[in-house]
């Protein structure tokens, strides 16, 4: 291997070329490729990992807020200051409070939860040079994880440093020697129980490791299971090859993926990646991820990568129940945030035009960074699926741990929300292990539920973090519905039913491009309802319905799909 001692940036030099550089982009300049990951970061605080195991926080987990640095987008930074401030505190990083305060103020933002830290820095993108949330399994213990910037940005570089000192936390730094790692924030996703996602960027800003190093150092410092750090190729024409430019992860059985048209632009190589994922690593509850799709979006002129910037949805930052999306004034705009509500149930989420940023490779996900409570709830459960018994009781298991110990912890559920919500107490089965059963239903229902734990300390949490109006849901699905393989249907459509005239059975078939909320039923001609053949949640895909008009007399009946707020009705004959 390569010595990783091939340049020591000397400050003098560097402040002088890059300090205060309000403008840099999120992409490196051509004066930084010269000098690009050759360097050693100069070490703050600790050479060493975390001494006991530690696992890293995942975005959608409890926040006490997050940090942003103040320089370019001022109007964007302002717009996110106000909705974060909302859901927690926002450190925002600057060179000069009072210019900040009165810009705020001046646009009708309290300052209610804005803490300010005056200090150097090279650039907006916190992202990717701010510090890391890990908690050690066994205590909770909040602790700071600086991953190498890589960019010879030097004063962004030692934020992570300057915020532990701050806090108080413990900083952990993978700045130097057989430790330093070049790991760029949007490149890095994990889901808070020993799994994360990245491209092989970091493989090819790091050629001096092999891809089992770089893996042994991201556990000891990060808690990534090895064998769980999932690497993909690069996209040909995101020119910074960071994820979070075309993925989500929304939880940590969902991901959210950036869909171009069929051959257009890296569509082809996002699938391809996708399918690597789908044929060799499921979920940390052993089950195939949930995919979502959702457009990436051309120019205004109809143009798409590399013909055009980077235009996303994907970049957007969740913070606590609020969910800040990336818009850009298009006609898919409404369509993203629609699929950011149906995936992401009881969440606030509010678009942010980044048409300012876009251009530099970034959007909200880049300029934020999220900061976790110090004492977090931790609750780990495989939610229930569609089913089709009706004659068991439906068993929900959790795992709940806090530092304190938990003291209680109960299921909430329903089959109407407009009702209400029953509470069962869950029992303690040891291990940090909880359960309860949710009463069998009958076909063609909806269960809707989710979990509170409190903690010894008097702390109450709820999993989904959105609950009550969020939740978790799962269907008892009638016998004579099947699905078609595995594919991702790209819209929603209903077809005609076969055979048609029918006696007494048809067929009705139809796409929805993500799970969502479905009911399908049958009128006659008057408009007077027949049946409901289905009324529950589906995932995304092809299905076929087994209708038996036995009982009906001949003549034309209509059948009615609703999907995502969209109606679809179709005749049919019964000829007996």
């Amino acid at each position: 291997m390569k010595p990783l001692y091939i340049f020591i940036f000397l400050f003098s030099l560097t402040i002088s070329s890059f300090a205060q550089d309000f403008g840099l982009p999120n992409y490196m300049t051509e004066d930084e490729k010269k000098i690009g990951n050759n360097y050693e970061s100069l070490p703050q605080v600790s050479f060493f990992p975390p001494a006991t195991p530690v696992r890293t926080m995942a975005e959608w987990e409890e926040l006490d807020g997050i940090i942003i640095t103040w320089t370019s987008y001022t109007v964007l930074l302002r717009q996110i200051v106000d909705a974060a401030q909302e859901e927690g505190k926002v450190w925002i990083i600057c060179s000069d409070s009072n210019s900040v305060k009165s810009y705020l103020t001046s646009g009708g933002v309290p300052l209610t939860n804005c803490v300010f830290y005056i200090t150097s820095f090279n650039s907006v993108w916190c992202r990717d040079y701010g510090p890391w949330c890990v908690y050690s399994i066994a205590g909770d213990t909040l602790g700071l994880v600086d991953l190498k910037y890589n960019r010879p940005r030097p004063l962004d570089d030692v934020i992570p440093g300057y915020l532990a000192a701050k806090w108080g936390y413990p900083l952990y730094q993978t700045i130097s020697g057989r430790d330093s790692l070049a790991h760029t924030g949007g490149n890095f996703m994990v889901d808070g129980f020993g799994t994360s996602f990245r491209s092989r960027l970091t493989e090819i800003e790091n050629p001096w490791w092999n891809t089992a190093h770089i893996d042994s150092i991201l556990f000891r410092y990060c808690g990534i299971q090895i064998g769980r750090s999932i690497s993909m190729t690069v996209l040909p024409y995101d020119g910074i090859h960071h994820i979070d430019m075309h993925m989500k992860l929304l939880d940590e059985e969902t991901l959210m993926i950036g869909q171009y048209p069929t051959g257009i632009a890296d569509g082809p190589q996002i699938e391809l990646n996708i399918q690597y994922i789908q044929n060799n690593y499921m979920n940390c509850y052993g089950r195939p991820y949930k995919i979502v799709r959702i457009p990436m979006p051309p120019s205004p002129g109809g143009q798409y990568p590399p013909n055009s910037s980077y235009y996303t949805y994907t970049n957007s930052v969740i913070i606590n129940k609020t969910v800040l999306v990336p818009i850009y004034g298009f006609a898919l705009d409404a369509q993203a945030l629609q699929i950011y509500r149906t995936n992401m149930p009881g969440y606030n989420v509010i678009g942010y035009d980044c048409n300012v940023s876009i251009g530099a490779s970034g959007a909200i996900h880049c300029i934020t960074k999220e900061i976790g409570t110090t004492n977090p709830v931790l609750i780990k459960h495989a939610r229930l699926m569609n089913t089709t018994d009706t004659v068991n009781n439906y068993v929900v298991t959790a795992n709940i741990k806090n530092k304190y110990g938990i003291d209680s912890a109960s299921v909430y559920w329903t089959i109407d929300t407009t009702q209400g919500y029953t509470k069962l107490n869950m029992t303690s089965s040891g291990g940090q292990n909880w359960t309860a059963s949710i009463p069998h239903q009958s076909n063609g229902k909806s269960v809707f539920y989710y979990i509170k734990a409190k903690t010894s300390n008097g702390k109450y949490f709820s999993k989904p973090i959105t609950a009550p109006r969020g939740n978790w849901r799962f269907y008892i699905g009638a016998t004579g519905i099947s699905q078609n393989g595995n594919s991702v249907p790209e819209k929603f459509e209903l077809y005609q039913n076969y055979p048609n005239p029918f006696n007494p059975v048809t067929i009705i078939s139809f796409d929805i491009p993500m799970e969502n909320h479905v009911t399908l039923k049958i009128y006659d001609i008057t408009g007077r309802e027949i049946k409901t053949i289905l009324n529950g949640i589906f995932k995304a895909g092809s299905y076929k319905v087994d209708f038996d008009g036995a009982n009906l007399s001949s003549g034309v009946y209509f059948y009615r799909i609703e999907y995502d707020g969209i109606n679809i009705v179709k005749k049919m004959l019964m000829v007996k």
